[in-house]
């Protein structure tokens, strides 16, 4: 587990700005033939693209879907994600202790989610399979850490995939945040670690919404 907390003196630029910083970061990933590089739609895509063209590694998504409970969606007792063996479905047990969701209840709530889950991953990546997971280095890049909660479940979700390393990756995060989930993961890489965090968008001069058009045209470019 390593932990990077060097201060960036300025906001990035833009997505690809904060991509290239990161890839400095990360220069002992270059040329090998065992790392893979997701981004986590739809910011992390365009962060994760610059890394991946720096670093001469391929570049995929992993769309998580999370799995609220029946009458509190907005508490996760799960997650879903597509991967190449099929889906990879995480399970929240201390949620699940504590509401006993029923076993199909928690079905119904998994087979709508994954429905959606597939309709984006189709948007997304079209008819590409995903990129194998086992036995690789994947680094896991979104455009900043707020909770960490969408990174701590695809951290789960490629762990349980057998990769040989598991790293997040980050180009800004709040100290806290990024001291949890450091002790998740094989190593943390994320520069800016501001004491006053207020927001990912903060951490950025250009910060609009990505599209899905341009995840798309980012993966395309990468098939």
């Amino acid at each position: 587990m390593a932990l990077w907390s060097t201060r960036a003196r300025r906001p990035y630029a833009d997505r690809a700005a904060a991509g290239a910083a990161l890839a400095e970061q990360l220069s002992r990933y270059a040329a090998r033939s065992d790392v893979v590089v997701l981004g986590l739609p739809r910011g992390g895509v365009p962060v994760a693209a610059v890394v991946a063209d720096r670093l001469g590694a391929p570049l995929d998504v992993l769309v998580v879907r999370k799995l609220g409970l029946p009458r509190h969606p907005e508490v996760a007792m799960g997650a879903v994600a597509g991967t190449a063996d099929g889906l990879e479905t995480v399970h929240n047990v201390g949620v699940l202790d504590q509401s006993h969701v029923p076993d199909e209840e928690f079905a119904r709530v998994r087979d709508e989610e994954v429905a959606e889950l597939r309709r984006r991953e189709e948007l997304y990546r079209g008819s590409r399979s995903p990129v194998p997971l086992r036995d690789c280095v994947v680094l896991l890049v979104d455009d900043g850490l707020a909770t960490g909660a969408t990174m701590r479940v695809a951290v789960r979700v490629i762990q349980q995939q057998g990769v040989a390393l598991s790293v997040a990756v980050a180009p800004v995060g709040p100290p806290d945040v990024c001291a949890a989930l450091a002790e998740e993961v094989d190593e943390l890489v994320c520069p800016w670690q501001p004491r006053d965090f207020a927001a990912v968008g903060a951490a950025y001069r250009k910060f609009g919404q990505t599209s899905n058009d341009e995840v798309r045209r980012l993966l395309g470019a990468h098939s």
